[in-house]
């Protein structure tokens, strides 16, 4: 372990463009103070973020890690953190952080870390993680070496384990999630990097469809007369129809479902799980239209009905079941409105629109090699 001079350790946090940049700038400006506390013994630790796709164009952990070991030694970091935004598999596990004491260098993926208290979990993780590389000491000569074990991250309540290492792997010490609680622990920390609610303003002309269709059908008498003869299980039916059939479009028309030619099983596992990630990605994005279009339709028609002529052509006063009724009828409307609409989006804007930047780019990749 070395030292720049003046006993400050200098750790440099390796991040992938977006989301990883943007979680390692926050994290620099609270990690030197937090370090030297835990640390002790008078150490300082400098801290730097380095902005670059050094997962591009490979999911590779040993390709990874050479990367990360070529960039320390051309730097002369002491400790060097790479995070990742990049669901990463070894041995059939997801990988949720390894390091590797001798070269002084971890690599964390981020979605393993869940949904949920993301960012306190993702500064617990690095600071461990510098923590124990900067620990590592030797009792005696021909003894293993002691390292600072991770414990304040890997809580018993966590589904995080010891993962299995190589004998020719580079790392020493390797933390992974597995089981059902690990597989929805991922699942969520994709959905999360994927941020689901940037889909509502990047489907512009959907959104105009849909709008477009609540405002005519909420003036319609026809439609009025249908949302007070049907029943709240039709009308619950008519809302989960209109949101898996915007779903199914969108995923559909541009093309987001992932297929790999690889039929191993470790392949199918991470091609089940980008499709997951996909499918509630989206998911969440429309349903959050959905409530959107409710909210506007409910505001129209308290503008635009006249009590009068509603019970004239229904035979029901105009009271707030009935604006509510109506509204959310008319709301399961404009939702296929909307996924019609959608078909005059470009298939890049709606992969910008629920995806990353680095799950783009992954993707592209992909369609170059095929």
């Amino acid at each position: 372990m070395r030292e720049s001079s003046q006993d400050v350790t200098v750790v440099a946090l390796l991040a992938d463009p977006d989301a990883p940049t943007e979680l390692a700038r926050r994290m620099a400006r609270v990690l030197p103070a937090r370090l030297a506390e835990k640390s002790g013994q008078g150490r300082r630790f400098d801290v730097k973020v380095v902005s670059e796709p050094f997962t591009g164009g490979t999911e590779d952990l040993p390709t990874l890690t050479r990367r990360i070991m070529d960039r320390r030694r051309a730097e002369h970091w002491d400790i060097v953190v790479a995070l990742t935004d990049l669901p990463l598999h070894t041995h059939g596990h997801k990988l949720v952080v390894e390091l590797s004491h001798e070269h002084c260098w971890a690599l964390l993926s981020l979605p393993s870390l869940g949904g949920l208290r993301f960012r306190r979990r993702a500064l617990r993780a690095v600071e461990e993680t510098v923590l124990s590389l900067a620990s590592q000491q030797t009792t005696e000569a021909g003894e293993a070496p002691q390292y600072r074990s991770l414990g304040r991250f890997v809580s018993r309540l966590a589904p995080i384990h010891p993962g299995p290492i190589g004998e020719e792997e580079t790392a020493d010490l390797r933390y992974v999630v597995s089981g059902p609680r690990g597989y929805l622990r991922v699942l969520g920390g994709m959905v999360r990097t994927n941020q689901p609610w940037r889909l509502v303003p990047g489907l512009s002309k959907a959104l105009a469809a849909a709008l477009a269709t609540g405002a005519i059908a909420t003036v319609n008498s026809t439609l009025w007369s249908l949302s007070e003869a049907l029943s709240t299980p039709r009308l619950v039916i008519a809302m989960v129809g209109s949101v898996a059939l915007m779903i199914g479009w969108l995923i559909v028309d541009a093309h987001l479902w992932h297929r790999s030619k690889d039929t191993s099983p470790e392949e199918r596992k991470r091609t089940s799980l980008y499709n997951a990630s996909t499918i509630v990605t989206v998911g969440i994005g429309v349903v959050v239209c959905y409530a959107g279009l409710l909210v506007i339709n409910l505001v129209w028609a308290l503008f635009i009905l006249n009590d009068k002529v509603f019970a004239s052509m229904t035979r029901t006063p105009l009271h707030a079941t009935e604006y509510l009724t109506l509204a959310w009828f008319v709301a399961s409307i404009a939702t296929v409105g909307g996924a019609l609409g959608s078909g005059f989006e470009s298939d890049r804007a709606i992969r910008a629109a629920a995806f990353s930047k680095r799950e783009q780019e992954r993707r592209r990749m992909l369609e170059d090699d095929d």
